[in-house]
């Protein structure tokens, strides 16, 4: 092999090792910020490891909510039929927030199971309900009012 020749061929292995090293760190990055729906069966079929980042949805249970009288934490049950999970939510709930609505929360399952929100999206109309949400629910066998 000439001395060209293999300038050449050191030259091409360290792009491809440089390319390798950037997909695998660009890899790694993205896996660990994508934030993944569950619904409230999904996590009581799974062992969710307490402080992972997800997105919980389903429908607020009626009578659930409490809101405390001096502060902003307020306290509400998830539910996809079959299974439910207890919310805490420490912030401003939105204006469509309600019992018996589809609801999103992003934030961390604790070490007793409660869900520790950091934020709450409610749906905008009465005839929305997130595609995440309706197909958790379809799956459970709750009937969705169509969009139409």
């Amino acid at each position: 092999m000439t001395p060209t020749r293999k300038r050449r061929l050191i030259a091409i292995v360290l792009i491809l090792a440089g390319v390798g090293v950037a997909a695998t760190i660009a890899f790694y990055s993205l896996q660990q910020n994508l934030l993944y729906f569950q619904s409230p069966s999904e996590i009581a079929d799974i062992s969710m490891p307490p402080g992972r980042q997800f997105r919980l949805g389903g429908l607020v249970k009626p009578g659930s909510v409490s809101r405390e009288q001096d502060g902003l934490a307020s306290h509400f049950i998830v539910t996809d039929g079959p299974a439910e999970i207890a919310v805490q939510y420490v912030g401003i709930l939105p204006d469509l927030f309600r019992e018996g609505q589809g609801v999103i929360a992003r934030g961390t399952l604790n070490e007793e199971g409660i869900f520790m929100a950091t934020e709450v999206l409610a749906k905008h109309d009465e005839n929305y309900m997130p595609p995440e949400v309706a197909d958790a629910l379809e799956k459970t066998g709750h009937t969705v009012k169509s969009a139409e």
